[in-house]
């Protein structure tokens, strides 16, 4: 019994924690409308972080995707299969390493601009 009593307790934690971060997203959001309404500032960030970090994220996804091409031509030509290097690369692309490495480039250059700017 005692170890369906622990992970019952496990359970109980995580979910005690998802609460929490539950309420820490609600209030965050409140947060963001409450008077004074600072659109100019929210919209200036938004840029700053999104928009402007575009030419960071493009430039290592099309390294990214080179270096890819380049070590699964020499896989696929083992098995005389080059045609569908490039099938493979976009899905790899775009389901795997995409979303993964421009959340890293975003947080990256965002991060170390604001932290170059606090000085």
């Amino acid at each position: 019994m005692n170890f369906i009593q622990g992970i019952g307790a496990r359970v109980i934690v995580q979910i005690e924690e998802m609460g929490a971060m539950l309420l820490f997203l609600v209030r965050s959001f409140g947060w963001l409308f409450r008077p004074p309404l600072r659109l100019f500032q929210i919209t200036k960030q938004m840029h700053f972080v999104g928009f402007k970090s575009t030419f960071v994220v493009i430039l290592t996804a099309l390294f990214t995707g080179m270096v890819l091409a380049l070590q699964g031509y020499y896989s696929l030509r083992k098995f005389g299969s080059e045609g569908l290097l490039g099938s493979a690369v976009a899905l790899s692309m775009i389901r795997e390493l995409g979303p993964v490495l421009a959340a890293l480039m975003v947080t990256a250059r965002a991060g170390s601009a604001m932290t170059a700017e606090i000085g």
